[in-house]
């Protein structure tokens, strides 16, 4: 049982992280989309939109514990995309931005840890993948 409260909880943090972000992100399109457009991205507008329902919908799938398996690698090979093309080798001269890019980048390859993690041990039982699972038997 602690098991299964111990991946509820794992879930419930990781989505902590993408759920908001998403709102976030799809909150001031025009803001993530300048950001999209510093790093050089083709097309920002469309890939804040996509970036902001990936991590929403991403997230919340996560969260309620449907199709985790195939959800926590895809939002763990995002989590690394995302620390390094937003945050390996940025912060100029600063010493305090490098300092700053340098935990965001650590702190999203540790996510794409926990999420690798989930997707081997699965949601759990205190999950949607579970219900469902009971009632097709």
């Amino acid at each position: 049982m602690l098991g299964n409260v111990s991946l509820l909880l794992a879930r419930l943090l990781i989505a902590a992280l993408f759920v908001p972000a998403g709102i976030s992100t799809l909150s001031n399109v025009a803001g993530a989309a300048s950001y999209f457009a510093g790093l050089g991205f083709p097309l920002p507008t469309l890939v804040a939109l996509g970036v902001g329902l990936f991590e929403l919908v991403g997230g919340a799938l996560v969260l309620i514990g449907f199709q985790t398996r195939i959800a926590a690698p895809l939002l763990a090979a995002f989590a690394l995309s995302a620390g390094f093309v937003g945050h390996y080798g940025q912060g100029g001269g600063d010493p305090a931005m490098l300092f700053m890019h340098q935990q965001a980048l650590m702190k999203d390859i540790a996510t794409a840890g926990g999420l690798l993690a989930l997707s081997v041990a699965g949601a759990g039982a205190i999950s949607l993948d579970r219900m469902l699972q009971r009632q097709a038997i």
